[in-house]
């Protein structure tokens, strides 16, 4: 289950500009992984679930851009992601989208929005 709104994740400056943190909440079958990806002063966060699969994004920790730090990739898949919407540009999974996750900058700390 996604947390609830004012959760803080992390400091903004934690996380580099290109850059991935990952996030777990819960326990068992209830856990929630998310993401954050931080790239040209922009911030957005995602579901850590490929829309193919159903699996994890990443294999390896806090790594979700391809090596040239301009898509979300898919460890197991290779499906490749657009930072600014999650929508899947190539890979098994095209034409479908990465589930955005509300978040919000207050005071310098990143934060779990409201749902719009």
């Amino acid at each position: 289950m996604m947390p609830a709104p004012g959760t803080p994740l992390c400091p903004l400056d934690a996380l580099d500009d290109p850059g991935t943190r990952a996030f777990s909440f819960g326990e068992g079958a209830a856990q929630f992984h998310m993401f954050l990806v931080r790239k040209d002063g922009e911030l957005r966060a995602y579901v850590n679930e490929c829309p193919h699969g159903r699996t994890r994004l990443d294999h390896w920790p806090d790594t979700f851009l391809a090596l040239d730090e301009t898509r979300i990739i898919c460890a197991a898949h290779a499906a490749l992601f657009r930072i600014a919407d999650g929508f899947c540009v190539s890979g098994p999974c095209a034409g479908k989208s990465l589930t955005p996750v509300p978040v919000e900058i207050v005071e310098g700390t990143v934060r779990i929005a409201a749902a719009r």
